[in-house]
């Protein structure tokens, strides 16, 4: 499987929630053969887009002349797509947003209904594309926090598609919390696997994996304490 990580941290590798994506790229691997490229999104020379919809009417070729050619071949040529990403503001960080805001390319202006609501009809071939969202945050509660990105994400990319949150994203980062950290991670390298074999993830692991790994007046305390 050719996999296509979008890391929109701009912490790239030392991102909190690449600890968490890298587990369950490693489960995956336990699965089978996986072939993985990660984009660092803040590496990368992205253009804000202009909404000219030059590109919806071209056929598809975007006028800006930047990285974003490139990023378009690659997430066509992969099966699947992972969206890895720290919550900024209850959303996408600002450059993986901006590769997000420039695939107009692979949509035309025509739409068509799709159950409730309108789409746009692709100029490009993304049926076998999978998605999976991979998101932490540094607050501890689980709820009234991701609902947002979720929300878009599900927008984006229509079906059911895995997404998977992950609060007190910062203690991966922090080696005296390997204790707590490394069991979780076991959990998301479970997932990983499940997710190569099935497509899915159990319900019940996900919903761990989504929990605070400490108690939440507990982490607000480490945290407060440091400030």
């Amino acid at each position: 499987m050719k996999i296509l990580v979008l890391n929109g941290s701009p912490k790239c590798e030392k991102s909190d929630t690449m600890h968490i994506t890298r587990a369950f790229l490693e489960g995956m691997k336990e699965a089978g053969d996986q072939q993985i490229k990660t984009i660092n999104a803040v590496e990368k020379h992205i253009e804000y887009c202009t909404g000219c919809f030059a590109c919806m009417h071209n056929g598809g070729s975007c006028m800006i002349d930047d990285d974003m050619k490139d990023i378009l071949e690659d997430i066509l040529a992969s099966d699947l797509l992972i969206l890895s990403f720290p919550l900024y503001c209850y959303g996408m960080p600002a450059p993986l947003k901006a590769i997000i805001d420039r695939v107009l390319p692979l949509s035309s202006m025509e739409m068509e209904k799709i159950g409730e609501r309108y789409e746009h009809v692709g100029q490009a071939d993304c049926s076998k594309l999978n998605y999976v969202m991979i998101c932490g945050c540094g607050f501890p509660n689980s709820k009234h926090n991701f609902e947002a990105a979720v929300m878009q994400y599900r927008l984006l990319f229509p079906g059911d598609n895995l997404a998977v949150t992950v609060p007190e994203s910062p203690m991966f980062n922090a080696p005296q919390a390997a204790p707590i950290t490394g069991p979780r991670l076991e959990l998301v390298r479970q997932a990983g696997k499940m997710f190569a074999q099935t497509g899915k993830v159990d319900e019940e692991l996900l919903a761990v994996i989504c929990s605070p790994m400490i108690p939440e007046e507990v982490y607000a305390s480490i945290v407060n304490g440091g400030v």
